[in-house]
C-alpha cells in the first residue's frame, strides 16, 4: 500500500513536470515607443512645448527691449532712481524665471503622468493578451538584459504591438 502511494505521487509529480508552459517575450522599448497612442501623446506634448518656448522667447525679447530702453534712460538718472529701476528689473526677471520654472514643471508632470498611464495600459493589455492566448508567462526584454535570448517564435513584440495599435484605433 505504501509503495502504491509513493508510485502515484511519483507519477503525478512527473506528469506535472511534463506540462509545457507557454512563454513569450516582448521588446519593452519597441512595444512602448512604437505604440501609436504614445506617438500621438508625444506629438501633443511637443506642440505644447513649442508653444511654451515661443511664449517664453517672446516675453524674454520684450524684456530685453525694456532693459535696453532702461539703459538709455539710466544715463540721465540719479543714483537713487537707477537703483530703484535696477531692483524693478531684477524683480521682473525673477518673476519670469519663476513662471518659466513653474511651466516647465507642469509640462514635466504632465509628461510623467501620461507616460505612467501608457505603461499601465500596455501592461494591462499584455496581461489580457497573455490570458486570452494561453500564455503562462510573457517576459519583457530590455537593454539591461532581462531576456538574454529568446527563440524568434516566442517573440510577441510585433504581434502585441499590432493588436495594441488596433485596439487604440478603435477607441
Amino acid at each position: 500500500m505504501k509503495n502504491i502511494v509513493i508510485v502515484i505521487i511519483a507519477v503525478l509529480t512527473f506528469a506535472s513536470c511534463q506540462q509545457s508552459q507557454k512563454i513569450g517575450f516582448v521588446d519593452n522599448s519597441k512595444l512602448i515607443n512604437e505604440y501609436q497612442e504614445k506617438i500621438d501623446v508625444q506629438e501633443k506634448l511637443q506642440a505644447k512645448i513649442k508653444i511654451y518656448e515661443q511664449r517664453r522667447d517672446s516675453v524674454r525679447q520684450a524684456f530685453q527691449i525694456e532693459i535696453n530702453a532702461a539703459e538709455l534712460k539710466s544715463r540721465k538718472m540719479s543714483q537713487e532712481n537707477l537703483q530703484k529701476l535696477s531692483q524693478e528689473l531684477q524683480q521682473k526677471d525673477q518673476m519670469m524665471t519663476q513662471r518659466d520654472q513653474f511651466e516647465q514643471q507642469q509640462i514635466a508632470q504632465e509628461s510623467q503622468a501620461q507616460n505612467d498611464s501608457l505603461i499601465k495600459k500596455v501592461k494591462n493589455f499584455v496581461r489580457d493578451y497573455g490570458t486570452k492566448n494561453g500564455y503562462n508567462f510573457i517576459l519583457g526584454s530590455n537593454e539591461a538584459g532581462s531576456v538574454m535570448y529568446g527563440n524568434a517564435d516566442s517573440e510577441l513584440t510585433q504581434t502585441i504591438l499590432d493588436a495594441l495599435n488596433t485596439a487604440y484605433k478603435k477607441d
